[in-house]
């Protein structure tokens, strides 16, 4: 199977409704429609985690991004740029989300993705795709695709083919939070 193929089917079963554990540019992932209700519930729980824990979600452009929260200002633009490291963003609101991705406080987690599998999944998808470890919450996340439990890999619609085999250490993303005043507060270095 080719990688497209591969992209092509994850997205299909996302259509769908369904869950789809792929690569990412940090970890392994689970993930499905961020923008379904129904989807994002069963990513819940698969990994046995409290709905009151937001998840993330990933965007392949910098057009999807602004359409998921607006305006992005200078301050992150930059940011994600100019770091060595993929940069989550908790924004202030999004749209194009499904309700159980929003923090209490209506803030949303978001990475713009330019790994190649993951980017091409929000853009084939055509929105955000939810992004969360490969793991049971409270459980080590795994580093690789050969370190995910039997029971996270069986409770998934589809296993993307593509980097199974890719033993890369990676680094977990930036956390940052876009305040009010337009500054940055770290959440994780």
């Amino acid at each position: 199977m080719t990688v497209q193929e591969d992209i092509a089917r994850a997205v299909e079963v996302m259509k769908a409704g369904g869950v789809v554990l792929y690569p990412t540019d940090t970890v392994w992932g689970i993930g499905c429609d961020a923008a379904s209700d129904e989807a994002v519930r069963k990513v819940y729980a698969i990994k046995r985690r409290a709905d009151s824990k937001a998840l993330i979600s990933l965007v392949g452009s910098r057009r999807m991004l602004e359409l998921t929260v607006g305006d992005v200002p200078d301050s992150v633009s930059g940011l994600i740029e100019s770091s060595s490291r993929p940069v989550t963003v908790v924004y202030p609101s999004g749209s194009r989300l499904a309700g159980c991705l929003l923090a209490e406080d209506g803030s949303a987690g978001i990475r713009l993705t330019s790994e190649l599998y993951s980017s091409a999944l929000c853009l084939g998808l055509g929105g955000p795709v939810v992004s969360t470890s490969a793991n049971v919450s409270g459980c080590p996340s795994p580093r690789f695709f050969s370190e995910i439990e039997e029971e996270i890999i069986n409770a998934v619609d589809y296993v993307a083919s593509y980097r199974r085999d890719d033993i890369t250490p990676s680094l977990p993303s930036m956390v940052v939070k876009l305040l009010p005043s337009g500054e940055l507060l770290t959440l994780r270095p």
